[in-house]
């Protein structure tokens, strides 16, 4: 990333608050259109995908398209991006979060700030926001190591996958977990939640970190012995 530091966070800000802005807008309209539960969560899914590959294509090459404090966290301890700046980043995605969930009601017609009575809790939940922030970790680090430029469709596929496999419906970001706390519509979360959401969500990334830099470790010792038993 060459972009200068208010660039990449403003491109964090703004394409956190589109991703919350697709999350709950489509929510919304999900939950105004459909009376199938399943179809709601359907069309909130594929809303979501899509607009995650839309912003991780455009957005990417400004600021590494993190969009999730907890992405930003293990790419600081990767030694990949300055304390500082993740501080900055986390804020961005947080402010940025916020604005998208206010959007989304804004053009619903809907009260700009709400008080989410969604009640999303217990073990079930929480292993599951754990699951799900560690599959998308492990997708984006291995990404970045076989396959960069597939990194916007393997984020939005497993993001739409986890929807479905999880039981929290996978946030796997404590941005996005912190913005849906305000609003009280198909995707809202009980702000008392929120912090068993995060610490489950960074709980997973941190095990993912630890899981990939050993396997993929591992896959590069392994090419390097290759390499060098075919050398004469």
């Amino acid at each position: 990333m060459t972009s200068p530091l208010p660039q990449r966070v403003a491109a964090e800000t703004v394409g956190t608050a589109f991703l919350v802005a697709a999350v709950v807008g489509s929510g919304i309209m999900a939950d105004t259109l459909a009376r199938d539960a399943a179809l709601a969560l359907l069309a909130n899914t594929l809303a979501t995908g899509a607009m995650l590959v839309v912003l991780i294509t455009t957005l990417g090459p400004i600021s590494g398209a993190h969009f999730n404090p907890a992405i930003s966290l293990i790419f600081t301890l990767k030694g990949e991006l300055p304390r500082r700046e993740a501080g900055l980043y986390a804020l961005g995605q947080v402010a940025g979060g916020i604005a998208g969930t206010v959007i989304a009601h804004a053009m619903f017609g809907l009260p700009l700030l709400q008080r989410s009575l969604n009640i999303r809790t217990g073990d079930a939940q929480w292993l599951s926001e754990g699951v799900a922030s560690f599959g998308l970790a492990a997708t984006i680090l291995a990404g970045l190591r076989f396959d960069r430029k597939a990194i916007p469709w393997l984020v939005g596929l497993y993001i739409c996958a986890a929807y479905w496999f999880t039981a929290s419906t996978s946030f796997a970001n404590p941005a996005v977990a912190i913005a849906r706390s305000f609003t009280e519509t198909f995707s809202g979360i009980r702000t008392v939640d929120v912090p068993g959401f995060i610490l489950a969500e960074l709980a997973g990334a941190l095990c993912a970190l630890a899981a990939m830099t050993w396997l993929l470790q591992a896959q590069v010792s392994d090419a390097a012995i290759q390499t060098a038993g075919e050398q004469p």
